[in-house]
């Protein structure tokens, strides 16, 4: 498969089981998420909901024969009114569709939703040992901005994470960002 074939949408309603089985097997055998619980449907659905104002997109990539290959989004860092400019971004991948070239194209697309909604910063919280997810952030001009050791425990060992920081520029007046309600949820 050629990653020119996948196209890059918004998520919807339909692709949670989806997103639901890349996010599950990366708890079950991965650490880019500390969550050692698998999600239920339920779960998903209200994480769904949380991010459905248009102000926290989800992105999903699919192949040409409409299977899911992996999702993206955006989350608000916290529900204070002067963070309403920065986000944290997420991307999971399926287990065979990494190393493709995909998780740049995600991340691209989401940096553009990033920007059109009127986000000022992007953050990242990586993995330390996660050197593809590094590696990408870097190469799209993410700057390493601290870590924090030993942060997480999963698998029987202690992990640390780095933080990861993306300056887009002004937001332009009239951005969605501008007029986001005070009192978020994270």
């Amino acid at each position: 498969m050629e990653i020119a074939q996948v196209r890059i949408r918004p998520a919807r309603e339909a692709d949670l089981p989806a997103i639901n089985r890349i996010y599950n097997d990366e708890i079950l055998h991965g650490t880019a998420t500390w969550d050692t619980e698998p999600w239920s449907e339920a779960r998903r659905l209200a994480w769904w909901q949380a991010h459905g104002d248009g102000l926290q997109p989800v992105l999903a990539a699919e192949s040409p024969d409409g299977r899911l290959l992996g999702f993206a989004y955006l989350t608000f860092v916290s529900d204070k009114p002067g963070w309403r400019f920065t986000r944290e971004d997420t991307i999971y991948l399926d287990p065979a569709a990494r190393g493709l070239g995909l998780g740049r194209h995600l991340l691209a697309a989401l940096l553009d939703e990033a920007r059109r909604i009127g986000v000022r910063t992007v953050l990242a919280s990586i993995t330390a040992t996660n050197t593809a997810s590094i590696r990408l952030h870097e190469r799209l001009g993410f700057e390493r901005v601290g870590v924090l050791r030993s942060a997480g425990y999963k698998f029987g060992r202690w992990l640390d994470t780095c933080y990861y920081q993306l300056d887009l520029g002004e937001p332009p007046p009239g951005a969605p960002a501008w007029d986001t309600p005070v009192g978020r949820a994270t």
